[in-house]
């Protein structure tokens, strides 16, 4: 069955058409568009792998980062040779606190981003939402969920060399083109003591026939496509991971994909569909996030 859906990621709006074809693994470990499903380790696969970008230079989309909070902290956090930024808040109280890294949606960071975190810190977390390399005037080139998946673990990194954090509950979620980037960095990092996406994409493939247009790496390469969707890597999550999808969501096929290719690999990954579209099922799909990561002792 063919279905379209309009989705939107933080401004950039596609129309993206799927058939229940890609949710089908085909013969030789490839899924209907291609994607090879591999067998080994993402981390290992990273290491030894380096993108052709043939379009260097910022985020395609235009940003207004907006007014930060005052409850609310800009701080640095380095990534390889990057100095980045961050907006970090941590909840009251001396005691050690468990973390969050949240991966904002669309390639540009805005105050709303923060917003959509919230709970978390409402929940006794400790947040950090951070820049990622070529949005919002940082530096680094816009890799299209390439090097954007060190930035977060980097961010990862810095929650953890915090004072008063407790560094054994450091956890990972992310919206959209951040759910995407966290369902990565789970696979790529072991730093996380378990992950959430909401609307993730997992297959690039697909993905990439929508938006096409800010597509900076050599489409011409499979191993692009396979370095950055989930789907290729799903048997690499190195924690336990709840992937959330909207009722209808265009992603619920391949999440679904992903997760059960995971479980079959003896990873505690599951797909879970929320009430609502792209954005209303966000506050839904957090709060199951927060029982998920709560769980986790």
């Amino acid at each position: 069955m063919q279905f379209s859906r309009r989705s939107t990621l933080g401004g950039l709006t596609a129309s993206l058409v799927l058939t229940s074809q890609s949710a089908c693994a085909q013969p030789a470990g490839r899924t209907a568009t291609g994607l090879r499903i591999n067998d080994g380790d993402f981390a290992a696969a990273r290491a030894s792998f380096r993108t052709r970008l043939l379009h260097r230079g910022p985020s395609p989309q235009n940003y207004d980062t907006g007014a930060r909070p005052s409850d609310v902290q800009e701080v640095n956090y380095t990534s390889g040779d990057l100095t980045l930024k961050a907006w970090t808040a941590r909840p009251a109280g001396d005691a050690a606190a468990p973390a969050v890294v949240f991966a904002h949606g669309g390639f540009a960071f805005g105050a709303e981003d923060f917003e959509m975190a919230r709970p978390y810190l409402n929940a006794g977390f400790a947040v950090i939402t951070p820049f990622v390399r070529g949005e919002n005037g940082m530096p680094g080139d816009y890799s299209m969920f390439y090097g954007e998946v060190d930035d977060i673990v980097a961010a990862g990194e810095y929650m953890r060399a915090q004072p008063n954090i407790d560094q054994s509950r450091i956890f990972l979620a992310g919206h959209s083109v951040g759910g995407t980037l966290s369902m990565l960095a789970a696979q790529a990092s072991p730093i996380f003591r378990a992950s959430a996406s909401f609307s993730g994409s997992p297959d690039q493939i697909s993905f990439c026939e929508a938006w096409s247009q800010i597509v900076p790496f050599d489409t011409s390469n499979p191993a692009e496509y396979e370095m950055r969707s989930p789907l290729s890597y799903a048997k690499s999550f190195k924690a336990p991971a709840r992937l959330y999808f909207a009722v209808d969501e265009v992603f619920e096929l391949d999440t679904r994909l992903t997760a059960h290719i995971a479980t079959e690999a003896g990873r505690d990954v599951q797909a879970e569909e929320v009430r609502g579209d792209h954005f209303t099922a966000v506050p839904e799909a957090m709060q199951r996030s927060i029982t998920f990561f709560n769980q986790q002792t």
